[in-house]
Parts: structure tokens; sequence; C-alpha cells
């Protein structure tokens, strides 16, 4: 799976938590993550309108180390098939757009009605919620997956979250079968 390429649509990196867990599973080398920088636009623009307790350099910040993070994540030269494209939200063109440039063969994103299957399929490409494609990443290799969350929360020091903490946060993420599949695993994350 490590040839296989995800691109990550702004909304799954909109919320931290999930932000946070996605960006643990694109190093585990299960598949190559990808996104834009209007992708990234967008969810630090939504994020900025609503937490104004956030300022713009903060989030440039986790922008800049995500990009650092991810070898080669950055898709570009993209906006010429924008025009081509038909998709419920005109505005969602461009990761469509990104997606068929960097030959995803998933869009991963809470918004799967604004990417219709007769559409994507096609091109080779599906739309997941993230709690499905964790959930098929977990059925490839859950070891890598276990990894990753373990990784995550020994990344959350300000402040640390206990195991059921974190899987709380995820249920609220809506990662509810990502959480069913951790639980037994709670002593390793």
């Amino acid at each position: 799976m490590a040839g296989f390429v995800a691109l990550y649509d702004a909304c799954v990196l909109y919320p931290a938590p999930l932000r946070d867990l996605l960006m643990h599973l694109a190093l585990s080398g299960l598949f190559r993550a990808r996104w834009t920088t209007r992708i990234h636009d967008e969810w630090m623009r939504n994020l900025l309108a609503k937490r104004t307790d956030l300022t713009r350099g903060q989030l440039e910040r986790t922008r800049d180390l995500m990009d650092a993070s991810v070898p080669d994540c950055l898709v570009t030269g993209y906006e010429g098939l924008e025009e081509q494209l038909t998709l419920p939200d005109q505005d969602d063109r461009h990761v469509l757009a990104a997606a068929i440039l960097c030959q995803a063969g998933m869009i991963v994103t809470f918004n799967l009605k604004d990417f219709p299957a007769a559409t994507l399929a096609p091109l080779g490409i599906t739309a997941q919620h993230p709690d499905e494609f964790i959930e098929h990443a977990f059925g490839i290799n859950p070891a890598a997956v276990i990894e990753a969350v373990r990784d995550h929360r020994a990344s959350l020091v300000r402040p640390s979250k206990s195991v059921d903490e974190l899987l709380d946060c995820y249920l609220k993420q809506e990662l509810v079968t990502t959480v069913g599949l951790l639980r037994p695993h709670a002593a390793y994350l």
C-alpha cells in the first residue's frame, strides 16, 4: 500500500485531533498522503473564522510542520484540470483536480455527497469518510495504525491524554469504527 496515494480534503484537516491522527498515519508508510496549498488555505481560513483564540501564525507553523514532515505532500499544477470537472459543489473541483494529478486512489473527506461515486469511479478514485479510511488501513496493517495512534498520544503533552480520553476525542471526530478497532488494543496505545 506504500504506493497508494490518499488526498486529504480540508474538512479532515480542520479539526486538530483528526489532523494530528491523519498526520501520524501519513508517517506510517501505509500510504502516501497528499494535499495542496489551497486545501491548507481552506482549513486554516475556516478554523480562524471559528477559533478567535488562534492566530494565523500558529496555523502557518502547523502547515509548515505538516509539509516538512511528509515527503512530496504538496500537489501543484492541478489548476488547469479544474475547468473540465463537474461536481455538486463547484468549489470542490480543485480537490478532485489535485487527486487526479497526483494519481490518488482516495479522497479522505467528510463531504462524501460532494464527491459522487459516479463521477469519481471512472477516474479510479473513491471518496471515503476518515473513519472508513482508517478502518481500511487497520485491516491492512493493524500494528502500523496502533503505532500511529500511540505516537499521536505520546505527542500530546499540553495536556496529555489517557487512552480513554484520546478514544473519546476520536469519537467526537466521528471515528466510531476506528475506536471500536482500537479499544481491544488499549494497553498498546
